[in-house]
């Protein structure tokens, strides 16, 4: 697998995912369990943004010094903003999902918080692997480009079905297995995922919602692996925009949650994103979509897809009690 970065700006990139794990893990968590505001949630978003496109600046410069090539740098930095961009999209996706398992298990909203944390060290590890063996196969096998776009397209299309419905977990297969293997308090205890009822040790509710959102982080990791390939086939790109995009999830998530009513359409704007990625994959030998028009398109669907959104608002969904 070929990259146009330097060894440094690799170097660079793992730095920066390290010191904004340990604000997350460390200097954030004296904070302690608490309720995060629209306030806040905005500002941690701002932040990750322009940290996102402060490296974009410096994959630009990094690139532009190492090839002597404006258009190249160029061509390159859009890259990473239209997959930065298609993973943030398809990340409002994994909230709505985040979303529905915290209101069915009824997770007080001071505990989410740690919930979202775990899950995107998780998201960070799957991806991580899933991008490096992805792009080897890309590699040996071109035609492998062909089956990620059919397979992008058919989840767009279930996607669109499956927006105007509601989910209910009351039929997941993963939930149903792991209340069989596992005995499961019917109270919290505090942020812990295990506690002691009558002398055994037994699973707490949100240990069941950590299984859950890791199962998310893998169904989701399936669905916007190949659509990043179909921008670019750099690993580093395809890498970086993935991380990113990710690194801002549970500041995005509190935010969108607040509002998520609001943009209920949103599914269906990401399931034509999808086709239009799978698309792109199964055409590139016959005619490569420029990088502009795609980001241009992405960013289109999403405008309208809100704007639409904004005219009607969903019925409120109803918390579950535990079983």
């Amino acid at each position: 697998m070929q990259t146009i970065a330097p060894l440094w700006l690799w170097a660079t990139f793992g730095g920066i995912v390290l010191v904004s794990l340990f604000i997350d893990f460390v200097v954030l968590k004296k904070q302690g369990a608490h309720d995060i505001g629209i306030k806040e949630a905005w500002n941690w978003s701002l932040v990750w943004i322009a940290l996102s496109f402060l490296f974009n600046g410096l994959f630009w410069w990094a690139v532009k010094d190492s090839t002597g090539s404006s258009e190249i740098a160029n061509t390159k930095s859009l890259e990473f903003l239209t997959g930065y961009l298609i993973e943030k999209s398809l990340a409002v996706d994994n909230i709505f999902v985040f979303l529905l398992v915290f209101t069915y298990f009824c997770v007080p909203s001071h505990f989410q918080k740690r919930v979202l944390m775990i899950g995107i060290i998780g998201a960070i590890v799957l991806r991580t692997i899933m991008i490096l063996v992805g792009g080897w196969l890309l590699a040996q096998f071109h035609w492998i480009l062909y089956l990620f776009g059919a397979f992008l397209i058919l989840t767009g299309v279930k996607m669109w079905w499956a927006a105007g419905q509601e989910p209910d977990l009351d039929d997941n297969p993963a939930l149903k297995l792991l209340r069989k293997l596992l005995p499961v308090s019917k109270n919290y205890d505090g942020e812990k995922f295990w506690t002691v009822e009558n002398g055994q040790k037994i699973a707490t509710p949100l240990f069941m919602v950590i299984c859950l959102i890791a199962l998310t982080d893998v169904i989701f990791a399936v669905d916007s692996i190949p659509a990043i390939f179909a921008i670019t086939s750099d690993p580093f790109i395809v890498l970086t925009s993935n991380v990113f995009a990710i690194l801002g999830l549970r500041a995005m998530y509190f935010l969108l949650a607040a509002v998520a009513n609001k943009f209920h359409l949103l599914n269906y704007g990401l399931a034509v994103i999808l086709v239009f990625i799978g698309v792109k994959m199964c055409v590139v030998d016959i005619y490569k979509i420029p990088v502009l028009v795609s980001l241009a398109v992405v960013v289109g669907i999403l405008v309208l897809t809100m704007l639409l959104s904004i005219r009607s608002a969903p019925a409120q969904p109803k918390g579950k009690k535990i079983a």
